[in-house]
This record gives C-alpha cells, sequence and structure tokens, in this order.
C-alpha cells in the first residue's frame, strides 16, 4: 500500500467518525431524557419508604441505588458507541420496574428489621447489578443476533438439560415445586434462563419448519385446520410442558413454555387455528391435573373457595390469596403511600405477591400505571419483531415480548384471583436474582434485534 493510498485510507476513517459523532443521536437522547426520569421516581420510591417506615434517610441505601443507576447509564453509553438505532424505551422501562420492585422490597425488610446482606434488597440490588452488566455484555459482543440461528438446536438442548436440572440428585433444593438448584453459596432456577433459550430455539425451528407448517389443510367452520401429522410439534411441546407439571410441580413453567410456543407458531404461520388447538390442550391439560394431581388441585380450589374459612385454614390454604386481596383493597385508588401499608402481613410478599405489595402502598392508580409500563414494553417488543423481514429475529422478539406479558398476565391474575395462582415471579418487580437477571438478558437481547432492524431491514433467514 502506498502513503498516498494509506492517507486516503486514514481521512476515510476519519471523516467516518466525525459523521457518527455529529448525526445527532435522537433515540440515545429520548433514551437519557426517560432515564433521568425513571432514576428520580426510584430515588423517591427509596426515600419515601425510608421516610415512611423509618423516618429517617439511609444515605448509604440511596448510594448503592446510585450505584444501580450508574451501571445502567454505562449501558446507555454502550449502546450509544455500539447500537445507537436500538430501540429508547425498553431500558428506562426496565429500570423503573426494577427500581420500583426494589424500594417495595427494602420497605419490607424495614418492617422486619433485617438488614446487611440477610436484607432481600440487598441481594436484589446486588443481582440487578449483575443483570444490567450481563446486558452490558451481550450488547458489546453479540455483534450480529442472527448468529444465534446456527445453533438453534443446541440452544434447545441447553433450555431442556436446564428445566431438567433440579431434577439432578444433590442439586435439587428443596421448595413447593423442584425448580431450585442449590449451588452451596447460592440457589437459582434453571428455567428463567432456559426460557431464553427454548424462545432461541422455537425461532430457528419455526423457521426452518415453517413450509410444512402453513401448508393447506381441511377448511372447517370459516377457519383453516392442520392435518394431524403437522401437529407433531405442537403435541410433543404440550407433552413436555405436561412433563413439566407432573414431574416438578410446576405449573407456571409449563404453561409459560406452551404458551410461548403456541404465540410464535402463530406468528410463524398466521393460522388462528394453532392458538384454537394450543387453547384446548392447555385447557384440557389444567383440568386434568386439576383431578388427578393433589397440589394442582389445591390451587384450584383455593381459587374458587378463596373466603371459605375451611379453606383459609387448612394448611397450603387460601390465606395467602386472601391477604393479599385485603392488601389491594386496603390501598383503594391511591394507596396509603410507601411505607405506610402493612403488605409483610401477607406470606411471600417481596416475591409471589408484590403485586399486591405495591398495590397496597401505590393504590389502583399506581398499579395501573405499572401495568401500563409492562404494556408499553411488550408492545415495543412485539413492534421490533414485526418492523423487519428477518424471520428469525420477528419470531425471537415476539417469543421473548410474549413470555413477559404471559407471566405479567398470569401472577396479576393469581393475585387478584381471575386464575388460579401459579408458581413464576413478576418480570423485573419481584424478589429472585435468576428471574432479574434472565429478564435484563431479555432486554439486550431486544436492543440487538431492534438495532439491526433499523441499519438491515431487509435481511430475510429462512
Amino acid at each position: 500500500m502506498t502513503d498516498a493510498t494509506a492517507d486516503t485510507a486514514t481521512d476515510t476513517a476519519v471523516i467516518r467518525a466525525l459523521k457518527k459523532i455529529r448525526v445527532p443521536q435522537t433515540r440515545r437522547n429520548r433514551e437519557l431524557a426517560l432515564l433521568i426520569f425513571a432514576f428520580a421516581i426510584n430515588g423517591a420510591a427509596v426515600a419515601l419508604v425510608q421516610l415512611g417506615a423509618a423516618g429517617v434517610i439511609d444515605a448509604k441505601f440511596l448510594i448503592y441505588c446510585g450505584g444501580l443507576s450508574a451501571l445502567v447509564l454505562a449501558l446507555h453509553i454502550v449502546l450509544r458507541l455500539r447500537a445507537r438505532d436500538a430501540d429508547p424505551f425498553v431500558v428506562p422501562i426496565a429500570t423503573l420496574l426494577t427500581g420500583l420492585g426494589l424500594a417495595e422490597i427494602y420497605r419490607i425488610d424495614v418492617a422486619q428489621h433485617v438488614h446487611g446482606w440477610a436484607a432481600y434488597s440487598t441481594r436484589q440490588l446486588a443481582w440487578a447489578g449483575i443483570g444490567v452488566v450481563g446486558a452490558i455484555l451481550v450488547v458489546i459482543f453479540l455483534k450480529n443476533y442472527r448468529v444465534l440461528f446456527r445453533y438453534t438446536y443446541v440452544f434447545g438442548f441447553t433450555g431442556l438439560a436446564l428445566i431438567l436440572l433440579p431434577l439432578v440428585p444433590g442439586l435439587g433444593a428443596k421448595a413447593n415445586a423442584d425448580v431450585w438448584v442449590s449451588l452451596g453459596i447460592f440457589s437459582f432456577q434453571p428455567g428463567e434462563l432456559a426460557k431464553i433459550a427454548m424462545a432461541i430455539f422455537f425461532a430457528g425451528y419455526l423457521v426452518r419448519t415453517r413450509e410444512s407448517l402453513t401448508s393447506t389443510g381441511t377448511r372447517f367452520l370459516g377457519i383453516t385446520w392442520p392435518r394431524a401429522r403437522e401437529l407433531g410439534p405442537l403435541l410433543v411441546m404440550w407433552a413436555l410442558s405436561v412433563g413439566i407439571i407432573i414431574l416438578q410441580h410446576d405449573l407456571g413453567t409449563g404453561l409459560l413454555m406452551f404458551g410461548m410456543f403456541v404465540a410464535m407458531l402463530y406468528v410463524a404461520t398466521g393460522k388462528t387455528s394453532w392458538v384454537l388447538i394450543g387453547v384446548v390442550l392447555a385447557g384440557g391439560a389444567a383440568y386434568l391435573a386439576s383431578r388427578i394431581l393433589p397440589y394442582v388441585g389445591g390451587r384450584f380450589e383455593n381459587w374458587l373457595g378463596a373466603f371459605d374459612p375451611a379453606v383459609i385454614a387448612k394448611t397450603g390454604g387460601s390465606y395467602q390469596l386472601v391477604q393479599g386481596i385485603f392488601g389491594l383493597a386496603q390501598g383503594g385508588l391511591i394507596g396509603t403511600g410507601l411505607g405506610q401499608g402493612r403488605p409483610y402481613l401477607t406470606p411471600l410478599s417481596r416475591s409471589d405477591y408484590i403485586f399486591a405489595s405495591l398495590g397496597e402502598e401505590l393504590g389502583l392508580f399506581g398499579v395501573f400505571a405499572i401495568l401500563c409500563l409492562y404494556m408499553v414494553f411488550v408492545s415495543r417488543g412485539i413492534r421490533i419483531g414485526l418492523a423487519g423481514q428477518d424471520d428469525f429475529g420477528k419470531l425471537l422478539a415476539t417469543g421473548l415480548s410474549f413470555a413477559i406479558a404471559l407471566q405479567v398476565f398470569i401472577m396479576v391474575g393469581g393475585v387478584t384471583r381471575i386464575i388460579p395462582l401459579t408458581g413464576l415471579t413478576t418480570p423485573f418487580l419481584a424478589a429472585g436474582g435468576s428471574s432479574l437477571v434472565a429478564n435484563w438478558l431479555i432486554v439486550a437481547l431486544l436492543l440487538r434485534i431492534s438495532d439491526a432492524v433499523r441499519n438491515r431491514p431487509r435481511v430475510v433467514i429462512g
């Protein structure tokens, strides 16, 4: 290479860099403004909890929360450098939900006089930091999410292994459901990471097989129904979900996996018949499980006879459900105020019943605002998927977004007695490191997909 050619190449590189600096990053500026708003609300929520529950401001915990905000700002800077066209709403919403959940968990810790590493809020803060760091690493190193398509079946086997991991002798931790794995130092739920691996597998598998799944079938009642031989994948996934319910006593994860697959199958084929068949299979499995499996039958009994004194009084009865409903009723429209309620009276108020805890102190207006945040988050995720023509990205973004939506519906519906309660976590809000880390990884994947969709909207796989 001659000196003139080298100088020209150097000048071109400098010009490109200057163009990147000069072009206003509208989406990132919008994201920064929303992040500042989220930081202000989260900081105010923690301060109000401290004033309401303890009467004094604890600067130490606020500083720790400031450290988490610094990590989120680091993610924002990485997005400016590596994914400037990523969706600007996903990170602020995840940050706000994480902060509100952290404030309520901290409020319960204060009421129960739990401090230091023993406090759930301290561990939640640490897990949130790990989750944000994980999101940063995904954005940096996963330059092209389409690489995941090559490892479709690797992710499928990984997801299946993670689901079955709690059944391995010596690893499973004793709990109501066999979903925990104990590594001595800490315990985690491999099912939370499994939902990401399975979403990648479902997306890759459906891209490869959608032609056979969309072939013409029998038309009945104005709907085209698939042929019997095409029902194989759906029946296999249904059997896997039933196996999770039977072997692990985990109704929530079984429903989540099956629901996510049916949603992605509908997006891949556009056939309503798949959804109807999926609903029938899920409903049939739930009915049979309620009749055959005692723990599932108990959940249905608690749901249908929640206010029956005999059901409330018995072991594993509806006491928790009723306490949560009373807490929501106590909150009314505007809530008792952060730090002013008594959410700690409800068992598992930090995890399974975090929505009821927030409902008591923030009121109906507050929980409606939280549900609106979830609605915007999910709608942005689905929009990311449908905006591009990349089939794999469309299915992956839609599947991950639907998984969040289904989790919220299952948990909020269970707490408010719309449906029977199942053992899942409310995304970003509930205490639980596995769930928090997994949800922040979902955020990172949505960011990567949205950036690629805007940069290369016409790349198609499949």
